[in-house]
């Protein structure tokens, strides 16, 4: 049964090891092979849990502080995406483009972390196991309708804003 910590985890597991991947690439096409995946899914994982799994958190969230926790990692998100946005706009292999793969990297670190220490533990303390099932399944939809990175808003967003409309 699909449960939606579970595969957050199983994300998080994904994002960690092909960074891991970079480190043993050795050269410019093996750098590119394992950047373009990994930042097509940076950012569709941000997107994925700014629509499937904050809202609900906000809404569900007993354990914790669901606001704190959801304005951090709206703001992660936001310097996820701009390193990512960042490294795009550099040539794979170049120093600049290592700079920003590096933020990507440094601040993906800390949002798995945070979020792993936080928010994860705090949900399942305030839900069911069917509703992280039934989210589950709308994380595996979001994610078959986004495939390849296909519409993911890649746009920062208000944290602010977004913990309003959402609540």
């Amino acid at each position: 049964m699909p449960d939606i910590v579970e595969l957050i985890y199983e994300d998080h597991d994904w994002l960690r090891r092909h960074f891991f991947y970079l480190d043993e690439a050795g050269t410019t096409e093996e750098l590119a092979a394992v950047w373009q995946p990994l930042a097509v899914r940076l950012d569709t994982h941000a997107d994925a849990e700014e629509n499937v799994f904050y809202p609900a958190l906000l809404r569900r969230g007993r354990a914790g502080h669901p606001e704190d926790e959801t304005e951090d990692a709206i703001d992660d998100h936001n310097e996820i995406r701009d390193a990512v946005a960042e490294a795009r706009r550099h040539q794979v292999g170049t120093e600049a483009w290592f700079d920003a793969v590096g933020q990507a990297r440094t601040q993906n670190g800390k949002h798995l972390d945070e979020e792993e220490r936080e928010a994860l533990p705090d949900f399942l303390k305030s839900t069911t196991a069917d509703e992280r099932h039934k989210l589950g399944m709308q994380w595996l939809i979001y994610y078959a309708r986004h495939q390849a990175g296909h519409d993911v808003d890649t746009a920062d967003k208000d944290a602010k804003q977004y913990i309003e409309h959402n609540r």
